[in-house]
């Protein structure tokens, strides 16, 4: 008889890569698996997840603003309707195992598989845990998570430090610089910038960016700026023959292959594929996160001699350090290495392993 799993998690695509990884391996270990993804409806998850092939069913459900607002008073229903379509989807689906990836689109979905008695695991990508994690994680089974120190959010005996999860896309086709410079009409002789915002852009780094573009021509670079959907139409006016500019990067790791350099926010998701990558990255963590954790996450590398990091109010020195590492080739082999070093590769086979073994317990 089939494995049967449900994966629920979105509103960014650091909750949703991690789920599609998880798909791909569970897919891999049990090749006739089926496999239902629950989202947030009119969030990212909704499109992205189709993409990969995977069916979507969306929650009416959303995050609690830190302001006053009509979503936060709607909150308190948006749960119970999503709580009883999540029962109803459950009862329908007759699920093995259920993971929640975070996001509070998983929230209703695995608390509910939870007082079902479901076997159910969650994972926390980040070095600070997110809000729906650590309210699920009183009923969950097991807690998944990529940083040491954790038992501050989680109960310890839960917790299995196992890395974040990746596309099996990336790992496998990185590809030769080169070639992977052919394919974005790249000039071979440049030395080449990328710049990743994050799936949904980054203001502050956009602004950055258009603000030092003739500083990135008198370092003879060429660039490829993702800069995100709802900033392209600003921004696009601006494309040239150094400066290749997209809303999103869907061939994700034929940019890495191409780039010489990355800037980067430090989403844990990001952080632990420039790992795999292992080119010199400058982090300009988000400050408009829960306790700073993209900072935490960029800061962990940073000790470690992996990685520059460069905080949006510091931003006054960028053409000083960004200058420094673009001369210095012997400093972006450095980075690069030890960049590699930190990564972890089987993270969502290990995950799958649990998956396993809460199956086995639940026969």
């Amino acid at each position: 008889m089939s494995k049967r799993l449900i994966i629920s998690g979105g509103g960014t695509a650091g909750h949703i890569h991690p789920a599609v990884a998880i798909a791909e391996e569970f897919q891999e270990v049990y090749p006739d698996a089926k496999i239902l993804f629950v989202g947030a409806k009119g969030k990212m998850e909704m499109e992205k997840v189709p993409q990969y092939g995977y069916e979507i069913i969306g929650l009416w459900i959303s995050g609690i603003q830190r302001k006053i607002s009509l979503s936060n008073l709607l909150f308190p229903i948006k749960l119970i309707a999503s709580l009883i379509k999540s029962r109803a989807i459950i009862k329908t689906f007759k699920p093995d195992v259920v993971v929640g990836t975070g996001g509070f689109a998983s929230g209703p979905l695995v608390k509910m598989a939870a007082s079902l008695k479901i076997p159910t695991l969650i994972q926390e990508q980040n070095s600070v845990a997110g809000l729906t994690n650590k309210w699920l994680s009183k009923t969950v089974d097991c807690v998944c998570v990529a940083y040491s120190g954790m038992e501050e959010y989680f109960p310890a005996h839960k917790i299995k430090r196992l890395g974040n999860p990746l596309k099996k896309s990336l790992a496998s086709q990185l590809i030769d610089k080169s070639i992977a410079k052919d394919q974005l009409s790249l000039n071979k002789d440049k030395a080449t910038l990328l710049v990743v915002g994050g799936s949904l852009g980054a203001q502050r780094i956009n602004e950055l960016i258009a603000d030092k573009i003739d500083f990135f021509n008198q370092q003879n670079l060429q660039t490829i700026w993702q800069c995100g959907a709802i900033y392209y139409e600003r921004y696009k006016h601006l494309k040239n023959n150094h400066l290749h500019i997209y809303d999103y990067i869907q061939q994700m790791h034929v940019a890495y292959s191409a780039a010489d350099i990355i800037i980067s926010r430090a989403g844990a998701i990001a952080v632990s594929e420039l790992c795999q990558v292992g080119k010199p990255v400058m982090f300009i963590p988000s400050p408009n996160v829960a306790e700073n954790h993209q900072y935490k996450n960029a800061k962990s590398l940073q000790d470690k001699n992996a990685a520059i990091v460069l905080k949006e109010d510091q931003l006054n020195q960028f053409e000083e350090v960004f200058g420094k590492l673009i001369n210095d080739k012997k400093q972006q082999q450095r980075l690069g290495q030890s960049m590699k070093s930190m990564a972890v590769n089987d993270a969502a086979k290990q995950i799958v392993n649990q998956l396993k073994m809460l199956m086995q317990k639940n026969v």
